[in-house]
């Protein structure tokens, strides 16, 4: 199957050209979309998408991700293997998360235009010209091989990594993505925190870390572990973001202990 992730909105056509060209090259290929609500240009949330679900599809599933500011610009259009399934886009540090859970393989530059649209791809649309066509060429079967040249796996563009350290107190993070409830997602991982008991600090705000949204009162925040597998700001019944005025990049702590 072929998976899309972008940030198209829906407003526009963009998307059903999208699937337009994998249906022309594997009309019986199932296609998931994943979100297409990215705000524009959002590579942070992009990493984070694709990393929360890259681990719940089969392995041979190729994921086509274009959230491309630089689109017609001198940054390459990659295809890549990894041991968890494969990837379509461009090479600007969206892979950059889910490369750190599963091995890269192979990668290769897409120079190939003999899979492309057209040898004379638009400057503003790599999605419709470039990478639909490959990720359709890719689950008929064909290998990287014959796609480009292969590029080394160290090479590839990777994001500054998402705040987080660790302190004789605990750990100290930061928000990496804020989603559609207004739930603020932390950079802490479960499974940095073991048993033990925990609350979180933003700013001069203390939050408490019940296990579930109802043993708090509506309207009352809490930070909890998602399912995602990171630690969560979030307000039973609201929005933590407009709540407690929360943006990407923010500085969490998490301290060890009962609230005093």
């Amino acid at each position: 199957m072929i998976t899309l992730l972008t940030d198209f909105g829906t407003q526009d056509a963009y998307v059903g050209v999208i699937k337009g060209m994998i249906a022309s090259r594997c009309p019986t290929t199932p296609i998931i979309d994943l979100t297409h609500a990215i705000s524009p240009q959002d590579l942070l949330a992009a990493r984070f998408l694709l990393l929360s679900a890259f681990p719940y599809f089969p392995p041979k599933t190729v994921h086509l991700v274009i959230v491309d500011p630089g689109v017609g610009s001198a940054r390459r259009a990659i295809a890549v293997q990894l041991a968890g399934g494969y990837f379509v886009g461009p090479d600007n540090g969206i892979l950059s998360g889910i490369a750190d859970q599963s091995p890269i393989l192979k990668a290769v530059e897409l120079t190939n235009p003999a899979y492309w649209r057209t040898p004379n791809p638009s400057a503003t649309f790599h999605g419709r010209d470039i990478f639909a066509p490959v990720a359709a060429h890719m689950a008929n079967g064909v290998p990287l091989t014959q796609l480009g040249f292969p590029i080394a796996a160290d090479s590839l563009v990777r994001l500054a990594l998402p705040f987080l350290i660790t302190t004789e107190q605990g750990l100290v993070g930061s928000l990496q993505y804020i989603d559609h409830f207004g739930n603020a997602v932390t950079t802490i991982p479960a499974e940095r925190m073991g048993d033990r008991p925990w609350h979180l600090r933003y700013g001069t705000t203390a939050i408490p870390s019940p296990t579930t949204y109802s043993r708090v009162e509506p309207g009352i925040h809490l930070a909890l572990v998602g399912s995602h597998g990171f630690v969560e700001i979030a307000v039973n019944q609201g929005s933590a973001q407009h709540q407690l005025g929360l943006s990407v990049g923010d500085f969490v702590t998490l301290e060890f202990g009962e609230l005093p």
